[in-house]
């Protein structure tokens, strides 16, 4: 009786041990689901790299728009470039105002900051390109422009006057390098840059503004980032990504990342903007004053 009771013990021991054991190997499958999931990058291939110093010579103007939240900590909204002079800054509208056009941030609690140098904007010089009629916010009208107080030192380069007039509409692959001087919050870096391909040009929508549909990977923070030819050439700039975050191969319908061209109002807006101000009003009544 002994004996038996003692073999039971065994039994039920091995039972426990095999258990035990097969309950370790199920969790590995999940352990790795969990992990192909990672918000670590939007797409499987993740190629960015760290900017240096040759790259801010190559794509000057790459600067910072950083911003004081409600509770009063500083925080890299996004990208924003000094295009044409070193007085006008070009970043997206978003910053200030959400899909339904209501103000979500003043401009007096936002600076500029590129290289070691850091400039205060003029509050009533917020351009946006927003179409007011139809009360949202779309991709291509996602842009907004804003002089500072002070033209920066002679040691900050400008970013050109892009154009993105000869690049066609339709499908094809379109070799870009994705330029994010503010990084990702899905990426370990401070900034950003990866090689990409543009998959698809819309035809032209708001503002005569045509959107990119890209497969750059990107995270929240990377608004703004300049996408540019093979030759250094800016011709978009990011404005969101379509299923933020879920690591899966790119899909032109359903998880791509949009940018808008430089061209149409944009471009216009620009160049008036770089002779002189214009779209002049306070900060305050831009949308649907803040309180």
């Amino acid at each position: 009786m002994f004996v038996s009771s003692q073999g039971n013990m065994c039994l039920l021991a091995s039972i426990l041990i095999a258990a035990l054991f097969l309950m370790m190997m199920s969790s590995v499958p999940i352990t790795l689901s969990m992990e192909q999931f990672n918000p670590a990058a939007l797409y499987p291939h993740d190629a960015r790299r760290l900017m240096g110093e040759e790259d801010y010579r190559h794509y000057p103007g790459a600067g910072v728009l950083f911003c004081h939240t409600e509770e009063g900590t500083l925080e890299r909204a996004s990208a924003a470039w000094l295009i044409g002079s070193r007085q006008l800054v070009v970043m997206n509208a978003h910053n200030f105002i959400d899909r339904k056009l209501q103000s979500t941030r003043r401009v007096s609690d936002c600076f500029f900051q590129i290289n070691d140098e850091t400039a205060d904007f003029d509050p009533t010089s917020l351009c946006l390109g927003v179409d007011w009629a139809s009360q949202s916010l779309h991709i291509t009208d996602d842009w907004a422009l804003l002089r500072l107080k002070h033209p920066l030192s002679d040691k900050t380069a400008p970013q050109p006057i892009p154009d993105a007039a000869e690049v066609a509409t339709g499908a094809f692959d379109l070799p870009v390098i994705m330029v994010s001087p503010a990084g990702h919050s899905n990426y370990r870096q401070m900034t950003s840059i990866e090689s990409c391909t543009i998959r698809q040009i819309d035809a032209p929508s708001e503002g005569g503004i045509r959107r990119a549909r890209h497969d750059c990977n990107d995270g929240y923070g990377g608004s703004g980032s300049g996408l540019f030819l093979e030759d250094g050439r800016l011709i978009a700039m990011h404005s969101a990504s379509l299923d933020m975050n879920a690591r899966r191969p790119f899909n032109i319908e359903s998880h791509y990342g949009s940018a808008l061209l430089f061209e149409g109002a944009l471009l216009e807006a620009i160049r008036e903007n770089v002779l002189e101000p214009h779209c002049t009003h306070s900060d305050v009544h831009v949308v649907n004053p803040m309180p």
